[in-house]
């Protein structure tokens, strides 16, 4: 028996007997054979020496320290590993330590093991933020491979707090993880982390991706067709992706992004080698997932544009009520000094239909914040469904056909694009081409593997100025077709 199965054997016998509710506390859902396996091959060994030191960071039972050590077997060169395992999960303690011996006592070349029993985010504070002088003496590492925790903690948690400048809002402890791993890694050291793809995008992961990306290159991301199929023993529901990163500041020409459909077949993998910065874009700190020759054409379209709404005096905000915060304040039917409630469902066929006869679509209040005028608007969807065909679902809101309100409210599951001043009817319908269309539905995608449409993203996307955007209007009102067909038509025009 390998290492490897050795370690998966006893592995599966703690899940059988440990509850995933316990199991899910600490956000611990194991890697498969396969998928320990790709992560560990991932690694160039570049620099290996005749002593290699390892990192496994949340280690779990060790399976893929075993990965790694398991392939480090056939390098001649190699007279000694030096492995170090942070867990401080009880429950899992004595069986890591088990495992652990096992690997020292079958491994070929000479393991050393150390296993830290503390938190692998607070317990490095002092020394992640220099607060211990000059005088400390910090472990760095050649490779790190981790499977961290996924599991959002408070903006006060000691984690968040132990690492103050990658940390926005409520974070998630699986770039908390990779940021310290980042600091833990030697210069030309490789770091291998298997997480959500969430990272990628979005103003909670900013300052991740900002530190991230000026300490390492990333030279392989590997991606997941199928989001139901990582852990799938573990019926986790996540878009995951794996990276492979160097820590050194040189210039990278091309990224390689290979796709599979799940955690255990990877001899049906699709490879795409894309230029370095289509993916990691240092404008807006957007890593764009590309997997195929039309999103690269997608990108290299987009970017002719250089402005964004912000730029040309638009934004994107998100809807103002939350509805069941506010179920005093919600009617079934209109009444005096009643005003419209619009949400996902009234966004139909291109444009805005009110009412529609559902529950609570209006609203008695006297919070200002609560209420917009009644001007021209572009309402986009929030949340779609994975299988639907497109992201971007989009409706033209014209004031002047609901002429009976000054004000009008929009709930929270929506998005509204919308000027300092009131937007004329040819800018709003030249923002639904843009938003209609398949070229930005695709781009949407590429740069937000959720189902979430976000207002920051969107904000931050390259937009045609607003003179393009009012001609755009003008030849799809002539056209009066809203398709998807016609606008695609329409916008290639000027791209």
């Amino acid at each position: 028996m390998s290492i490897l199965d050795y370690i998966l054997e006893k592995t599966e016998q703690y899940i059988a007997q440990m509850p995933k509710t316990e199991r899910k506390r600490y956000g611990q859902f194991f890697t498969s054979k396969e998928t320990a396996q790709f992560m560990a091959g991932l690694f160039t060994l570049d620099t290996v020496g005749p002593i290699v030191s390892i990192l496994d960071p949340g280690s779990g039972s060790g399976i893929l320290a075993a990965s790694l050590i398991e392939r480090l077997q056939k390098r001649e060169e190699i007279k000694e590993i030096q492995l170090v395992c942070y867990e401080n999960d009880k429950n899992i303690l004595t069986l890591l330590y088990k495992n652990l011996e096992y690997i020292r006592k079958n491994s070929i070349i000479p393991v050393k093991y150390e296993v830290r029993e503390r938190n692998y985010i607070s317990s490095q504070k002092l020394e992640y933020n220099a607060m211990l002088g000059a005088a400390s003496s910090q472990t760095k590492f050649d490779y790190i491979i981790g499977n961290p925790p996924y599991m959002k903690i408070s903006k006060d948690a000691p984690e968040a707090l132990a690492l103050p400048d990658v940390c926005y809002g409520a974070p998630n402890l699986y770039f908390l993880f990779a940021s310290m791993s980042v600091f833990n890694l030697k210069k030309n050291g490789e770091i291998v982390y298997i997480i959500p793809r969430s990272w990628t995008s979005g103003a909670y992961f900013k300052k991740f991706r900002q530190k991230f990306l000026n300490s390492c290159v990333i030279d392989h991301i590997h991606l997941f067709a199928t989001r139901d199929k990582v852990f799938e023993s573990e019926q986790v529901l996540q878009e995951t992706m794996i990276f492979h990163a160097c820590k050194k500041n040189s210039e990278q020409k091309f990224i390689t992004i290979t796709t599979t459909k799940n955690n255990s077949d990877f001899s049906n993998i699709t490879k795409i080698n894309v230029p370095y910065d289509l993916v990691i874009n240092k404008n807006d700190d957007f890593v764009y997932l590309i997997t195929n020759s039309k999103e690269i054409k997608t990108l290299e379209h987009i970017r002719r544009f250089t402005a964004t709404l912000p730029d040309i005096g638009l934004k994107m905000k998100t809807g103002l009520t939350v509805d069941f915060r506010n179920r005093s304040a919600l009617r079934d039917c209109p009444e005096e000094h009643a005003v419209p409630l619009f949400y996902a469902n009234h966004i139909k066929n291109g444009g805005v239909e009110f009412p529609i006869g559902r529950e609570k679509e209006y609203i008695v209040t006297k919070q200002a914040g609560l209420l917009q005028k009644n001007t021209n608007y572009l309402f986009v969807k929030r949340f779609t469904s994975k299988e639907e065909h497109r992201r971007l679902q989009c409706g033209v809101y014209i004031s002047k056909n609901f002429p009976k309100f000054k004000k009008i409210s929009t709930q929270n599951k929506i998005n509204f694009i919308c000027g300092a001043k009131e937007l004329s009817e040819y800018v709003i319908y030249g923002l639904y081409v843009l938003f209609n269309s398949s070229l930005y539905d695709c781009y949407y995608r590429i740069l937000n593997g959720s189902t979430q449409v976000n207002s920051t993203e969107i904000n931050a996307m390259p937009v045609p100025f607003l003179p393009v955007i009012e001609e755009m209007g003008k030849k799809l009102l002539r056209e009066k077709d809203m398709s998807e067909s016609s606008c695609d038509k329409i916008l290639e025009e000027y791209i």
